[in-house]
C-alpha cells in the first residue's frame, strides 16, 4: 500500500549534478515528514537532508550543506534531492524516507517508510 520510489540516480563525474526525485503513495504525503539518507560502501547510513511537512524547516548534513537541496511538491506527492558539485564521497544508495510531522523535530530519528534506494556513483 505504502510506496516510496527514487529515481534519477547514476553515474557522474566529480562535479556533476543529479536530481533524485521520491515518488510517494499510499499516504496522506502533505502531512508527513520528508528525509533522504545513504549509505555508501562499507558505511554506516547517514541523514542527508530533511524537511518539515510544509516546508517551512530543512535541515543539510554539514558535509552536504551548500551543494545539496532538499525540496517537495506537496501536489504531486514528490520529494527531490538536488545534488550539485559532486565528490566521490558521494557514492551512495540514497534512500528516501517518511515519518509523521508530530516526530519531525527529532531529526533523523524514528522514520516509518522508507523507499528501495537509488544508486549515485561519483567518479573522477
Amino acid at each position: 500500500q505504502v510506496q516510496l520510489v527514487e529515481s534519477g540516480g547514476g553515474s557522474v563525474q566529480v562535479g556533476g549534478s543529479l536530481r533524485l526525485s521520491c515518488a510517494a503513495s499510499g499516504f496522506k504525503f502533505g502531512r508527513y515528514c520528508l528525509a533522504w539518507f545513504r549509505q555508501g560502501p562499507g558505511k554506516e547510513r547517514e541523514g542527508v537532508a530533511l524537511i518539515d511537512n510544509l516546508s517551512a524547516i530543512t535541515r543539510h548534513a554539514d558535509v552536504v550543506k551548500g551543494r545539496f537541496t532538499i525540496s517537495r511538491d506537496n501536489a504531486k506527492n514528490t520529494l527531490y534531492l538536488q545534488m550539485n558539485s559532486l565528490k566521490p564521497d558521494d557514492t551512495a544508495t540514497y534512500y528516501c524516507a517518511a515519518k509523521d510531522r508530530a516526530d519531525c523535530s527529532r531529526g533523523y530519528v524514528g522514520f516509518t517508510y522508507w523507499g528501495q534506494g537509488t544508486q549515485v556513483t561519483v567518479s573522477s
